[in-house]
């Protein structure tokens, strides 16, 4: 696509930025729009996921027909079935009429399937029928209709990761997945990010009636190398927030860094969140307690195999290094629980033993202490699943968290 196309698209739609990757997607979407193949958008939350099927519509020839989005996470799972392809008098309780589905409704147009990782498996059996086919049958009824719908899906999902858990349909994520366009992060979108920040004060500097906020070049670097987990979401309420509370007009990086949070605090395990959600923090403090618990146990056996060799096989040895690998093995395993309970001893004089540090030998390599609590909730959801070859659902029962936040973690600490 030429140059100017994709700067017309951008305009038309309010797109900023000039970004290669954030080119290529709007290339990709206006070129696929005048074909009916099934789009799937992907993307972080908060990346504007939701301005590409337009355009694929606008520039479709279904432009005259209607155009239908649809959040499937925000419908319950009993009723989702209803709404996207209507239901029959008395079908259920509450049906007093009959009632024409999204499908329906947007015959010769397009509908667009936002969180569309969020449909039960049920209803996915009956989206994949549709696209397939163009037939779908209304809740209640025999009676099979026919649809020319143009679907485009977006997600925030993993998608290959929720197939692998049995939460999505493979042949219905090749089926909707025929040209996929993927929307990149901001971080990624580094040249844009001053450019948002502009236009978002510009905008909320005339709804608010007040001059609007800028940047010094230094505050312009902070926000540029920030790394957006919100993404041009998180960077519009900032810039409104700004444009709102602060008198002065020129922004440094000491009152940039007032309104952006710190990193660090946001990688940290949730139960170390301002707003803590006291269920999450009960499941997560119960990982805690059970890491430390195997670790305990794990120490004490080490030392209780020591001891039986040094009481059996090595009966009477004291000195070394004749011995030197079941003196060291034992001082390790003492000096490892010092360090897990007391770490600040690690390096001191053994006093229990009535050794000291011997220089002249090379110590027995040790397995390494999390030295985090992030790390030891990862090293237990890592070990319990291992334990239930993989299946998640034991793994959560036993670390008595839900599936939900068992997968959370998972994808948080990349866990395969």
């Amino acid at each position: 696509m030429q140059y100017s196309e994709i700067q017309a698209a951008k305009q038309r739609y309010s797109i900023i930025g000039n970004s290669e990757l954030l080119n290529r997607a709007i290339d990709i979407a206006v070129q696929v729009a005048a074909t009916d193949l099934s789009v799937l958008i992907t993307g972080e939350s908060g990346v504007g996921k939701e301005t590409f099927p337009q355009i694929i519509h606008q520039y479709s020839h279904r432009k005259h027909g209607p155009y239908i989005p649809v959040n499937c996470g925000a419908i319950p799972e009993g009723t989702i079935d209803s709404e996207l392809f209507g239901h029959e008098k008395g079908s259920f309780t509450g049906a007093t009429g009959d009632r024409k589905g999204y499908f329906e409704v947007a015959d010769g147009g397009t509908i667009f399937l936002d969180e569309v990782g969020e449909l039960p498996l049920s209803t996915q059996v009956r989206l994949l029928r549709v696209l397939e086919t163009g037939e779908f049958i209304k809740v209640g009824s025999s009676k099979i209709l026919k649809t020319n719908v143009r679907v485009v899906a977006a997600t925030n999902m993993v998608m290959t990761q929720a197939i692998r858990d049995g939460r999505f349909r493979e042949d219905l994520y090749y089926r909707l997945n025929t040209v996929p366009i993927f929307v990149p992060p901001l971080r990624d979108r580094k040249e844009d990010v001053v450019l948002l920040f502009r236009k978002f004060a510009s905008d909320f500097a005339d709804k608010y009636r007040m001059p609007p906020v800028k940047l010094t070049d230094e505050a312009k670097v902070m926000l540029t190398n920030y790394y957006w987990h919100g993404n041009i979401r998180q960077l519009k309420n900032i810039t409104e927030q700004i444009s709102v509370i602060e008198q002065q007009r020129e922004i440094t990086p000491q009152i940039l860094k007032a309104y952006l949070p710190n990193e660090d605090v946001e990688r940290l395990p949730a139960i170390f969140s301002s707003h803590i959600d006291h269920k999450t923090f009960n499941s997560e403090r119960e990982i805690l307690y059970q890491v430390l618990f195997d670790m305990k146990k794990d120490m004490n056996d080490l030392k209780k195999l020591v001891h039986e060799i040094m009481s059996g096989q090595h009966q009477g040895a004291t000195s070394y290094p004749d011995n030197s690998e079941v003196f060291f093995a034992k001082r390790d395993a003492e000096r490892q629980e010092k360090a897990f309970l007391h770490p600040s001893t690690y390096d001191a004089v053994d006093d229990d033993l009535g050794y000291q540090e011997a220089e002249e030998f090379d110590e027995v390599e040790t397995t390494p202490v999390p030295t985090s609590l992030e790390d030891m909730e990862k090293q237990m959801i890592r070990k319990t699943l291992e334990k239930h070859r993989g299946r998640r659902k034991a793994a959560a029962e036993e670390l008595k968290i839900s599936e939900r936040t068992l997968y959370r973690k998972i994808k948080e600490y990349g866990i395969e």
